[in-house]
């Protein structure tokens, strides 16, 4: 991915600062983004410090200006325009598995919905106007979104719309965006089960670079599909 830009939203933490410090290690120009400050100027000293470039702003999804200032921010960081984006901003309202539907608030259900949907909607479409040609979105997601599951409530509606916006846009523009599902993770939304963040970064090196465009464009990958390709 050298000289290369992505954005990654979330990536104060888990997933999305994994993923920000693999592309860097890759050669990208990374911007990150998260609503703690502090928290992401750290991840951008710890690539900076280990040679990559990072560069930090300070966003919230829920806000399409802040997304619009951010992918603005990104097209000028490097060559002009963005190559890679991964929507990885995400909220859980309670505790992983224990937020059935039936007993959701509207509040809960309404914070959802605003972060891991329309948080995706609002990246992908700010993103529109500043990606580069062969650029590629990932959205990220997880098998509560296609799959009964008992106790996830609008957190899985709210990634179930996110996949919906990612095929939407996969299928409305000639960009390759797809939907990657790296399994269970162990994160603060899990209660630190799953995988590490570190074991499923490269799931998403390979899709942001390796992957056919037709595996991706409109599609879930998940972390089967990656290791099958590892070994094909």
């Amino acid at each position: 991915m050298d000289g290369q830009t992505a954005v990654v939203t979330g990536a104060s933490r888990g997933i999305g600062q994994a993923v920000a410090e693999t592309v860097a290690e890759a050669g990208a120009d990374v911007v990150v983004c998260a609503r703690d400050p502090d928290d992401l100027q750290g991840v951008v000293e710890g690539i900076t410090n280990r040679g990559g470039s990072a560069t930090a702003v300070r966003a919230d999804v829920r806000d399409e200006y802040d997304v619009e200032r951010l992918m603005e921010t990104a097209a000028g960081v490097g060559r002009p325009g963005i190559d890679a984006v991964v929507a990885n901003a995400g909220v859980y309202n309670g505790t992983a598995g224990m937020t059935p539907l039936p007993e959701e608030s509207y509040t809960a259900f309404d914070n959802h919905l605003r972060t891991n949907a329309r948080g995706v909607f609002a990246t992908i479409r700010e993103a529109l106007p500043h990606l580069a040609d062969e650029a590629r979105v990932l959205v990220v997601s997880g098998v509560v979104a296609r799959e009964h599951a008992k106790g996830f409530g609008s957190y899985a509606v709210s990634k179930a719309t996110a996949e919906a916006i990612a095929r939407g846009f996969a299928a409305d523009t000639d960009y390759t965006i797809g939907v990657i599902d790296p399994g269970q993770v162990s994160t603060d939304l899990t209660g630190g089960r799953g995988h590490s963040p570190d074991d499923v970064a490269p799931q998403f090196s390979w899709a942001l670079t390796d992957a056919d465009a037709e595996t991706i464009d409109g599609e879930i990958v998940d972390r089967g599909d990656w290791r099958r390709s590892q070994t094909a």
